[in-house]
């Protein structure tokens, strides 16, 4: 995992420049993984920041709460990833994880996802109205290892005044392995968080594949 370096980013304008059609990815429905991932999916580029990244991710004003509110009005979830350039984990996680086309599928479906870099000097605006750069929103959620994944609730579930900090409701701090990394998603989607925590989740899932005859190791 990557540790933070030296801020020496440039202010990106806070400008929405999304290039896909949300309509059409809203009405995608994974049926079901099957062993072995499938179909490999768009591979991934490297951004204007230097951010390893995937052409789906939300691009946009910078502004949380609205965003939140965008992927409701999109019956999706919200997603922050912290990213860094040259990070290994990072790359790991496009090159392995989004890459399978089942896992693609499944996130792009189900979730609006803005990535922001752990030192990047961009404008942000924290779910409590305080606007802070990139890297000062990391310090201030706590966010150390990169990539990192924070998940938030429902936009009517969103604590009043509450900063992203206090509002995030699971993390995933670093690489996980693609059957860990689905399930956590899957975790959050079926809001399994309300009921009990991603550890005894994720191992009835692998038990239920060790039932089958399978395994996380080669799902």
């Amino acid at each position: 995992m990557a540790s933070r370096q030296e801020d020496i980013r440039t202010v990106i304008p806070r400008r929405r420049f999304n290039g896909w059609a949300t309509g059409a990815l809203a009405a995608l429905t994974l049926i079901g993984l099957t062993l072995g991932g499938g179909r490999p999916a768009a591979a991934a580029t490297i951004g204007a920041d230097g951010l390893m990244t995937e052409p789906w991710f939300l691009n946009s004003f910078m502004i949380l709460k609205e965003d939140l509110e965008e992927a409701a009005q999109a019956g999706k979830r919200f997603a922050v990833i912290f990213s860094l350039e040259g990070c290994p984990y990072c790359r790991e996680m496009h090159e392995v994880n989004f890459a399978r086309q089942d896992i693609t599928d499944f996130v792009r479906a189900n979730f609006n996802i803005l990535q922001i870099n752990i030192i990047g000097s961009r404008m942000v605006t924290d779910f409590d109205g305080e606007e802070l750069s990139e890297k000062k929103l990391a310090e201030k959620w706590g966010v150390r290892f990169t990539p990192t994944t924070i998940f938030f609730p429902t936009a009517d579930k969103l604590p009043a005044g509450a900063s992203g900090k206090k509002a995030e409701i699971a993390r995933m701090p670093g690489y996980m392995k693609p059957f860990h990394f689905m399930s956590m998603y899957r975790f959050v989607q079926e809001q399994a968080y309300l009921n009990g925590k991603f550890g005894p989740y994720v191992r009835e899932k692998i038990n239920a594949l060790k039932s089958a005859g399978k395994s996380p190791e080669n799902w």
